[in-house]
């Protein structure tokens, strides 16, 4: 999960707008009384990055933003997935999910320019095989935003040769974990990852489009590679979607990567409605949940690019620090309420082969560990045990699992909203509806 910016309200406000007069025909299917669950082959995951969750941090572009004070909170060792990953892998085998989602860190594994660290990556051995022995597929995420500290002192993203460097690494990590047959996530919500970047001072915001390029060229660049040596692979790079701007927003950097795209992997939080045109916070559970908006992401899609497979990388609900949020709203059912519309896509005809929640275990949310959005939640300043306590999500998602869905007569708690800005064009003119 991410941090979002505050600039959607007039972009929605264009949205609307353009509803009036550039409206699709009709074409949706009358909604089904009764929801056929999922396929047995869909994959069910649950997802987390690494240096959100290992503690134990090394050099990078991200522990020196802790020690500059460009953040809310300390880092510490976040939930100490790096000691108790056996355990927090248990716990979602217990689930029953299919997919692990996790990353390999570049500092973790290249402590130097041109240094592979023998022990950083038997670390991830021992992490990916413990995945695999317990009945799960490893989903690899190569950048989820944190680099080594030496390709900070290089110039980071400003720096053209940070390429050739990060594809070094890259091309060590797909020879090494290849063979366990993972789902690959090159970069991880790359335009959040520039956002994050130009924020904390990395890059400004002139830089943006040389970055924007990099990460092009890295990705294509790793594709390409990892087919070399995994035929068959599926890869990707993830998009945070952006209600009213989503093609505006992560339209140039999907356009550069499209034709090296084997499944597209979205990331679906928050949505937005001519009834709730709050801009979008940073005080993460402070913003409109409209579960039915992720029907129209994946319509998005699916209708960009046509037959593709779809995977929502990344879902969840964000509370402040483990209390009830103000709307009443649980994280079971804005869970079975966030499924229910995935299971309508799939029935709509749209190609969607997985899910993963965001995320297993509360963890460090890019400077805070006040936003918690784990299906086990933890406590990083106040309990030194690091002990992982159960929501009324773990339940929930154990029975979607078992099911493959919600239950064939259920009913989301909450009504879709009128004319969804998630998809103003789409939604307006074809509503998705709910039979009573």
């Amino acid at each position: 999960m991410r941090i979002r910016p505050r600039y959607f309200a007039p972009a929605a406000l264009v949205a609307a707008a353009l509803v009036l007069g550039n409206a699709p025909a009709s074409a949706r299917p009358a909604p089904p009384t009764q929801l056929a669950p999922l396929g047995s082959d869909f994959l069910w995951g649950v997802a987390a990055s690494g240096f959100q969750s290992e503690g134990d941090a090394p050099d990078s572009n991200w522990s020196r933003y802790v020690a500059a004070g460009k953040t809310e909170d300390p880092y510490r060792d976040s939930i100490d997935f790096h000691s108790r990953f056996r355990s927090d892998i248990q716990l979602a085998a217990n689930l029953g999910v299919k997919v692990y989602r996790m990353g390999i860190e570049w500092a973790r594994v290249q402590p130097q320019p041109g240094v592979w660290d023998e022990n950083g990556l038997k670390f991830y051995d021992e992490v990916i095989s413990t995945i695999t022995a317990a009945g799960m597929r490893p989903m690899l995420t190569l950048d989820h935003w944190v680099f080594p500290g030496w390709e900070v002192d290089r110039g980071g993203w400003r720096n053209p040769g940070i390429v050739s460097d990060w594809l070094a690494n890259a091309r060590t990590v797909v020879d090494r974990y290849a063979h366990f047959n993972p789902l690959w996530v090159t970069f991880n919500e790359p335009v959040m990852y520039m956002l994050n970047e130009t924020r904390h001072g990395g890059i400004s915001a002139a830089d943006i489009p040389a970055m924007t390029d990099r990460i092009a060229q890295a990705h294509n660049g790793i594709y390409d590679y990892i087919h070399g040596v995994q035929p068959g692979a599926m890869v990707t790079s993830n998009v945070a979607y952006v209600p009213t701007a989503e093609d505006a927003i992560n339209g140039p950097l999907m356009n550069a990567i499209a034709a090296k795209l084997d499944y597209i992997g979205i990331d679906y939080y928050y949505g937005m409605s001519p009834d709730d045109m709050r801009a979008i916070s940073n005080e993460l559970w402070q913003n409109s949940l409209q579960p039915d908006g992720i029907y129209y992401a994946l319509q998005h899609y699916s209708r960009a690019f046509p037959g593709k497979p779809l995977y929502i990388v990344e879902n969840g609900m964000p509370t402040e620090n483990g209390m009830p949020r103000a709307d009443g709203y649980t994280r079971a059912d804005d869970l079975r309420d966030t499924v229910y519309w995935v299971q309508r896509a799939a029935a709509d005809g749209m190609n969607v082969i997985g899910y993963n929640y965001w995320s297993l275990t509360d963890n460090y949310e890019w400077g805070s560990y006040t936003p918690r959005f784990g299906l086990y939640t933890v406590d990083v300043l106040t309990d030194p045990t690091l002990t992982r306590k159960p929501t009324d999500a773990v339940p929930a998602y154990t029975a979607i699992t078992a099911g493959n869905g919600v239950p064939a007569d259920y009913r989301p708690t909450r009504d879709p909203k009128a004319c969804s800005l998630v998809d103003a064009l789409a939604s307006c003119a074809d509503p998705v509806t709910v039979p009573r």
